[in-house]
């Protein structure tokens, strides 16, 4: 059976603060390992009210400092938010502190609105047509004997792990021509993921970094002992998608009774596209679903996310996950 991870956003629950976010998110990393996950991804999100893992490297080090030997890693930093050298020295510390356990995904959306990327950057300037550039730039710092005149300290000779991370066909063509692994967000942007896969593997070129194509797909999981709860659990994601595409983001609201109900066809449907990827259920539904999900894609690798509302909720959830993962293997 292929590897199990772990991606998490950090969520800030209604009436919590970013310091108690924390505090789960290293529990939470802290049984990923004891479960077996194979790593431990945080992603890079700014201005967003229920996401406290903005800083992404200052929390990598966070997790990585509470654990010993998962892989810790971002998924992803935003590389037109920074520039290359700025990413290079963090994860080159990163990496040096904590040495074969960073991994450093790379996406070209904001992952913020214009307001924010202007606050973030000073300037709209840098365009997301330079990523495959900037991609290039970051790697060479991490090479042994950097092509550029400037070093990243710590940083050169490092090799710290690069993926690609698309929800489009972009990323699928760019991880292919540089022969990186591929890392696809089909836990909130299915729509294009089984073309992405045939276009990342058909047209892989072999690197000095990664021989053959390795697909990482994103999925949802609300597992708990009865399908009826796991249902409950997921309404705070669902609520919390319906939000965001409305303009109104919003903290991880608690579970709401009956939600689907309420929304519409028009929002069943919104949520129907966005988490196609998802196990929702008991532990036979969710084992069944990850089976079916796995068979389809081929996919070589998950990463879980459980956006769940409760955190003893959501560590069960990551329970039942790596039981039927020990189950199916």
């Amino acid at each position: 059976m292929i590897p199990f991870s772990i991606l998490d956003l950090s969520p800030i629950t209604e009436g919590s603060d970013a310091a108690q976010s924390f505090r789960n998110s290293l529990e939470l990393a802290r049984l990923g390992e004891r479960l077996g996950f194979n790593r431990y991804w945080l992603a890079e999100h700014h201005g967003m009210p229920g996401i406290a893992s903005a800083a992404t490297a200052v929390l990598i080090a966070h997790i990585a400092a509470g654990t010993s030997t998962i892989r810790v890693g971002a998924g992803g930093i935003m590389l037109p938010n920074h520039a290359p050298l700025v990413i290079a020295e963090q994860f080159g510390t990163l990496a040096s502190l904590h040495p074969g356990r960073i991994d450093l995904g790379l996406g070209r959306a904001p992952g913020s609105n214009q307001t924010t990327s202007r606050a973030l950057r000073r300037t709209l300037e840098t365009d997301s047509d330079a990523f495959p550039q900037d991609v290039l730039e970051l790697m060479d710092y991490f090479s042994p004997e950097p092509q550029q005149a400037v070093r990243a300290v710590p940083g050169t000779g490092l090799n710290v792990p690069v993926w690609i991370l698309g929800s489009s066909l972009f990323g699928a063509q760019l991880a292919a021509a540089l022969g990186l692994p591929y890392a696809f967000a089909s836990h909130f942007a299915p729509q294009q993921m089984m073309q992405a896969i045939e276009v990342y593997r058909s047209h892989f070129k072999p690197s000095a970094r990664l021989q053959k194509p390795y697909v990482m797909l994103g999925f949802n999981a609300f597992a708990a002992d009865t399908d009826g709860d796991a249902q409950q659990l997921a309404t705070s994601a669902q609520q919390s998608f319906v939000n965001s595409r409305s303009g109104r983001p919003s903290q991880l609201p608690p579970p709401e009774p009956d939600y689907l109900s309420r929304i519409g066809p028009q929002g069943r449907a919104l949520l129907e596209q966005i988490l196609s990827c998802s196990a929702i259920g008991s532990p036979e539904t969710v084992a069944q679903q990850l089976k079916a999900f796995i068979a389809a894609t081929g996919a070589d690798e998950l990463m879980i996310t459980s956006q769940i509302f409760d955190h003893r909720a959501r560590l069960r959830s990551y329970q039942i996950v790596a039981d039927v993962h020990a189950a199916l293997n």
